[in-house]
């Protein structure tokens, strides 16, 4: 190799050598670099916060203050707190970081509006320290807001939804529900509409019985879709006027409704004006409040409406026994027999759907006419055994559990095809015999 090819090669290679040098010292700085740069202006867990004081620009003011665990609107008025909203609040200024900073000592606050701030923050926690957060303009973008701590020279910019997250209103943060009970926990409910009093109430199997103005079997579906548009039922502050007192006092009385808990009873009273809009009334808040007209059907309903319309409760357990105009049949393993013949399981299973859909069309007070054909179903393993007793006259069928003063008028043709079924129920085909090898 010539002298004048070799010096370019060393050339080259000192130049290589040092590229790979500069690269690794790169790579080696960046894994030695912080991966969190965020920082942050508040610290605190949010289980020692105490007390928040927000006071605006405008001279509002908003106070809230933990009381036993839950929180509680104190300014401008007693109010109970939405536990949720409020646990947003909380969660933003436990962990409040910055965008960016703006300056490290900033002597003029003027120009970030910081001398008369937006939002004045005081978190009191639970050992009685405080920290003070100011809230100022928005950016020029109004992406941001700058910010501070009331002891900190530094000025900072947050997130625009951390401000509006900040920047609440009583009407933002208190409970709206109409009714607080615990669903858990009802004991009772009475409803009164319609110039009569349903009174349902929970039953030693923790199943809803009624239990005025007669004891009758309850559909718990029905109990538990009224309740649900109670437990969800919330105010319109924008209708909580005088506009809807008047409107709510000039209307004829519609239901009332009674719920108990552990902690006592509460209760509301809707009524519809004429234009068919439903305003509430409640124990638990001062006020009428206008309400969905589907809250207002719910309670519009009779004492037929939670009666309970299927004939058997054995719902979708699998029966063990089932007896049918005095044929018996008795599960075994996977398999139904009748005495020591195995019946045909998908005939049996016809049989058992055609009981278990069993509904009643209506509520007679009597049954007429003489006993057709009697019905028992044994399930929840042996421990509830159901009869039913099945009469017919002049084209109507009737049946009564056994042990309850009900009646129930049912459907002909599902009673048809319920006998039709009972024919039906066959042995099972005999097994085919092994092949020879």
């Amino acid at each position: 190799m010539k002298p004048k090819g070799l010096l370019i090669a060393v050339v080259l290679l000192a130049v290589l050598g040092g590229l790979i040098f500069w690269s690794n010292k790169k790579q080696a700085s960046a894994s030695k670099a912080p991966t969190d740069t965020t920082t942050k202006i508040l610290t605190i867990p949010d289980d020692q916060f105490q007390e928040i004081h927000i006071k605006k620009l405008t001279g509002e003011v908003l106070d809230l203050r933990r009381v036993d665990g839950k929180w509680q609107i104190t300014q401008p008025k007693e109010l109970r707190a939405d536990q949720d909203a409020v646990s947003s609040v909380v969660s933003n200024l436990a962990s409040l970081t910055a965008n960016k900073i703006i300056e490290d000592k900033a002597a003029d606050l003027k120009p970030y509006g910081l001398n008369d701030p937006t939002l004045d923050i005081q978190i009191t926690k639970k050992d009685g320290k405080t920290d003070e957060l100011l809230v100022g303009d928005d950016t020029p973008t109004s992406s941001g807001a700058y910010a501070k701590l009331a002891n900190d020279a530094r000025v900072f910019t947050i997130a625009s939804f951390v401000k509006s997250s900040l920047d609440k209103k009583p009407e933002d943060l208190r409970d709206k529900r109409l009714m607080t009970f615990d669903s858990d926990k009802i004991t009772s409910v009475a409803l009164t509409t319609k110039g009569q009093t349903v009174e349902i109430s929970k039953n030693s199997s923790n199943e809803w019985q009624i239990v005025k103005p007669q004891p009758f079997r309850a559909d718990g579906s029905a109990v538990d879709t009224m309740i649900g548009k109670l437990k969800d039922a919330k105010m319109d502050s924008a209708a909580a006027d005088g506009d809807a007192a008047k409107k709510f006092a000039a209307s004829p009385k519609g239901a009332v409704v009674a719920i108990t808990d552990a902690s006592g009873t509460q209760s509301l009273e809707i009524r519809r004006d004429s234009k068919q809009d439903y305003f509430a009334k409640s124990s638990v808040v001062d006020g009428v409040y206008k309400v969905p007209a589907d809250l207002g059907d719910a309670l519009n309903k009779t004492l037929a409406d939670f009666r309970n319309h299927k004939v058997f409760d054995f719902g979708f357990s699998d029966p063990s026994q089932l007896s049918v105009k005095g044929v018996t049949y008795t599960k075994s393993g996977d398999k139904w027999m009748q005495g020591s013949k195995t019946m045909d399981n998908i005939s049996v299973q016809s049989l058992i759907d055609k009981i278990r859909d069993l509904t009643a069309i209506g509520f007679p007070d009597k049954a007429e006419g003489d006993p057709v054909f009697d019905v028992s179903v044994t399930s929840n393993n042996g421990k509830r055994v159901e009869k039913v007793t099945i009469r017919f006259k002049a084209g109507r069928d009737y049946a009564q559990r056994e042990g309850e003063p009900s009646i129930y008028e049912l459907n002909p043709q599902f009673v048809k095809e319920l006998q039709e079924s009972a024919a039906a129920v066959k042995e099972a085909a005999p097994a085919a015999p092994a092949k020879k090898k």
